[in-house]
């Protein structure tokens, strides 16, 4: 039987910490069997009471690390990197870099994420900046986007660094060769800032499946399969994209409550709505790729629930399955080897 995945979870980041950090991990557990193993990493009265509490204190695929410090939500990443040594999220880090765990999932501060996972595990060789990247539904099935907020002004070399990672991401998840856009305010060639347009140069000299320009409505209807931007636009885009579903549901909801004959099409419309809702439910996309690192760290949402972190929780389990950081690598070399041959 081959060895089981090694998952270190950071049990007291998010809105919630434990409360949904240990009912994500037993539903992961009851659907993966004996394949994975999970650490809970944490403050070790406060873990075992949750297990408790889930009737799961001895669980024979979980693992307790004590970890004295716990990263708020709104505290800086340089505090948290300078300060919170034993953090719940540092320890949780440390075990992917001492090969105890094979990947590690946190619903903390995003930033603070960012920061130590760098500083701890360090960037792949061609990688000068790590991206953020998820998956978001579309007319078509889904595509990735990254950067989502890790880089915030960034050159053109690092949007062809961006594309390389994400176009690797989307082949593990099945797609043959991904289709690269990049991010921008019109399709044509003479649109768009001097960063932008020379990333294009780059990506058409590329041996990735480069498609030209996409504006920010094409991010979901366009027939792309990954889509490239800065940190600062990418994560203004995701944003407003949510803001925009929640005022769709709120004007639904109003609109169906709004008298008694549309109570009454909302009860026959209820199936489709349903149907609606699982289709763009923002649990299902969650957990987010922290990408160029040497090393496996998948970002949950702050408020997630607890199917939303053991879907983030299953993003990890496919990285590693499908070795993601060592298939970047090896792209990045063959990049750079075709480069040097000019």
């Amino acid at each position: 039987m081959s060895k089981p995945l090694t998952i270190a979870l950071d049990g007291m980041g998010g809105d919630a910490g434990p409360d949904i950090v240990v009912p994500a991990a037993l539903r992961m557990l009851a659907a993966a069997g004996d394949s994975l193993r999970l650490i809970l990493v944490g403050q070790e009265d406060v873990l075992s009471a949750a297990l408790l509490r889930f009737k799961a204190g001895d669980h024979p695929r979980i693992v307790i690390r004590h970890a004295s410090q716990l990263v708020s939500m709104g505290e800086s990443p340089a505090q948290a990197l300078r300060v919170k040594k034993d953090s719940s999220m540092r320890v949780a880090i440390n075990l992917v870099k001492q090969g105890e765990a094979d990947a590690c999932v946190s619903a903390g501060n995003t930033g603070a994420l960012m920061a130590t996972a760098r500083f701890v595990l360090k960037t792949l060789p061609g990688i000068d900046r790590p991206a953020i990247c998820t998956t978001l539904p579309t007319v078509r099935g889904q595509t990735r986007m990254l950067d989502l907020g890790a880089n915030v002004d960034s050159k053109a070399e690092h949007l062809l660094q961006f594309a390389v990672m994400g176009s690797v991401l989307a082949t593990v998840n099945g797609i043959e060769r991904p289709r690269v856009a990049l991010l921008n305010i019109g399709e044509e060639d003479i649109k768009g800032n001097e960063q932008v347009r020379e990333a294009a140069r780059l990506l058409v000299a590329s041996d990735l499946n480069y498609v030209g320009f996409v504006e920010g409505d094409g991010i979901y209807l366009e027939d792309v399969d990954v889509v490239v931007c800065d940190g600062f636009v990418g994560n203004v885009a995701l944003k407003s994209s949510e803001g925009v579903a929640r005022l769709i549901r709120h004007y639904m909801t109003q609109e169906f409550k709004r008298n008694l004959l549309t109570r009454l099409a909302g009860l026959v419309a209820l199936p489709v709505l349903r149907a609606f809702s699982r289709r763009i439910d923002p649990r299902r996309y969650n957990g987010a790729s922290l990408l160029g690192l040497q090393g496996i760290v998948i970002k949950s949402h702050g408020g997630a629930d607890a199917l939303a972190f053991a879907n983030a929780i299953g993003v990890a389990m496919l990285e590693v399955e499908q070795a993601v950081p060592r298939r970047i690598d090896a792209h990045l070399a063959v990049l750079h080897a075709a480069r040097q041959a000019l």
